[in-house]
C-alpha cells in the first residue's frame, strides 16, 4: 500500500510525495513502480495517488517501459508470422533486417518522433522503389505497441508520404517487353540453342503468361490435354533465404485455368513421353500425375534462377535486345491486347487482382499504336 510521506525541499518548503506499486509489465514481467513529489498538500498527493491507482487499471494505461524498437518488433514478429505466408514473412524480415532496423532499432519506442519518422520515410524514398512497404512494417510495429499498452498513438499515422512523378508500382508494367516479331526471334534462337525442355519452359512462359513460380511449380496433374488446359493451384517460392518451398499462388485471383494453344499442347505431349524415358534410364521413380513438369537431374525442384542464366547466354550469343524472365509475362500480355483480347479477358487469364494493372499495359501498347500510327501515315504520304 502506498505511503504519503512529507518532506522539506531545498528552498525549505513543506511538500509530499509517494512511492506505489502498479502492478507487473505483462511483457517483461517487471514490477511497475513509480514515484510522485512536490504535492504542496496532503489531499493534492492523495489525489493524483488515487487518479494514478485507478487509471493503471484501465486500458488506457500506459506502461512506463523503456523497450527499444528492435525489442517490440521482435515480439510483433512473432505475432505476424502467423498471419503469412512463409515466403512474405522472409521478404519482410529481410527488409526489417535492412532498412528498418538500422534507423529505429536502439531507440526507446516511446520516444520515437513524428518528425523523426517523417525524416527517415524522406531518407527511405531517396533510394528504395518499395519505400511503402517499409511504411507499412514500422507503422505496423508501432500498432502492435499500442496493443499491448506501450504507446497510445502511432507516429507514423502522422507522416506524409512523398510521392513520384509517376508512381506506377506495378510489376507488369514495369517489366521489358518483346514485339511479336521479337518473340518469335528469341523462341526460334532458343530452340535451337537450349535443350528442349528449357525451351519448352521459355514457350510456355511467352504464351500463358505464367509467373516464373507457377512455372516451376507446375505438375502433370494441372495439364489437362483433352480439354487442352492449364491449371494454376501452386508457386514456388523461397523461404528462409534459400529453400524452395510450394505454397498458394500470390493472390486469390493468381488461381486460374489457362486454355493453350495446339501447338504448346505438342510439345507438352512430347515432353511427357522424354522425360518418362529419361526417369527410366536414371532408374528414378516418379508419381504421373504428381510429378513436376520441370526438374533437376535428380527430379528436384528447381531453383528460381534457373531460366536467368540459360536467359542471359541467348540474349549475349544472338546480340538479341534486354529481357527478363518475368518480361516474358509482361510480353503475353501486352500481345493479348495488341491481338484484341478483351481488357476483362486479359485480366482473367493473367491472373491481375486490380484491373489497373491491366490497364496500365493497355495503355503501354496504346501510346505504342499512336506511335505506329503516325508513321503509317507519313509513310503513306511519301509513296
Amino acid at each position: 500500500m502506498a505511503k504519503i510521506k512529507k518532506y522539506k525541499k531545498k528552498n525549505g518548503e513543506i511538500a509530499y510525495k509517494f512511492h506505489v506499486y502498479l502492478g507487473k509489465d505483462p511483457l517483461t514481467g517487471k514490477e511497475i513502480k513509480t514515484n510522485r513529489s512536490g504535492f504542496k498538500t496532503r489531499q493534492a498527493a492523495n489525489l493524483a495517488l488515487s487518479r494514478l491507482l485507478l487509471k493503471s487499471k484501465s486500458a488506457d494505461f500506459i506502461f512506463d517501459s523503456n523497450l527499444h524498437f528492435e525489442k517490440v518488433a521482435e515480439m510483433w514478429l512473432e505475432q505476424y508470422k502467423n498471419t503469412v505466408k512463409a515466403s512474405t514473412l522472409t521478404a519482410q524480415k529481410f527488409a526489417l533486417k535492412k532498412h528498418i532496423i538500422p534507423h529505429f532499432g536502439k531507440i526507446p519506442i516511446n520516444k520515437i518522433t513524428i518528425p523523426y519518422c517523417q525524416s527517415k520515410v524522406n531518407h527511405w524514398f531517396s533510394y528504395y522503389k518499395k519505400f511503402n512497404n517499409l511504411i507499412m512494417i514500422t507503422s505496423q510495429i508501432f500498432q502492435y505497441a499500442i496493443s499491448v499498452r506501450l504507446l497510445t498513438n502511432n507516429p507514423m499515422n502522422g507522416v506524409i508520404r512523398p510521392k513520384r512523378q509517376m508512381d506506377i508500382d506495378q510489376e507488369d508494367y514495369a517489366a521489358p517487353y518483346y514485339s511479336q516479331k521479337q518473340l518469335i526471334t528469341f523462341l526460334d534462337k532458343a530452340k535451337k540453342q537450349l535443350p528442349f525442355s528449357e525451351f519448352l519452359m521459355f514457350r510456355i512462359l511467352a504464351f500463358t503468361g505464367l509467373r516464373k513460380g507457377e512455372l516451376h511449380a507446375l505438375r502433370w496433374k494441372d495439364i489437362s490435354f483433352g480439354r487442352g488446359t492449364l491449371s494454376v493451384k501452386q508457386t514456388v517460392a523461397t523461404a528462409d533465404g534459400w529453400k524452395l518451398i510450394f505454397q498458394t499462388p500470390k493472390t486469390r485471383k493468381s488461381v486460374r485455368e489457362l486454355s493453350l494453344d495446339d501447338e504448346t499442347l505438342k510439345l507438352l505431349k512430347r515432353w511427357k513421353l522424354q522425360q518418362k524415358e529419361l526417369f527410366f534410364k536414371l532408374g528414378i521413380k516418379h508419381d504421373n500425375e504428381e510429378q513436376l513438369l520441370f526438374t533437376s537431374e535428380e527430379n528436384k525442384v528447381l531453383y528460381l534462377d534457373f531460366l536467368n542464366h540459360r536467359l542471359t547466354k541467348i540474349l549475349k550469343d544472338n546480340n538479341l535486345e534486354y529481357m527478363t524472365v518475368h518480361g516474358f509475362r509482361h510480353t503475353h500480355c501486352s500481345l493479348l491486347l495488341e491481338s484484341g483480347v478483351p481488357i476483362k479477358e486479359v485480366q482473367e487469364r493473367m491472373g491481375h487482382t486490380d484491373i489497373k494493372t491491366t490497364m496500365n499495359v493497355y495503355a503501354h501498347v496504346t501510346d505504342k499504336k499512336r506511335e505506329e500510327t503516325g508513321n503509317r501515315f507519313a509513310q503513306f504520304m511519301t509513296n
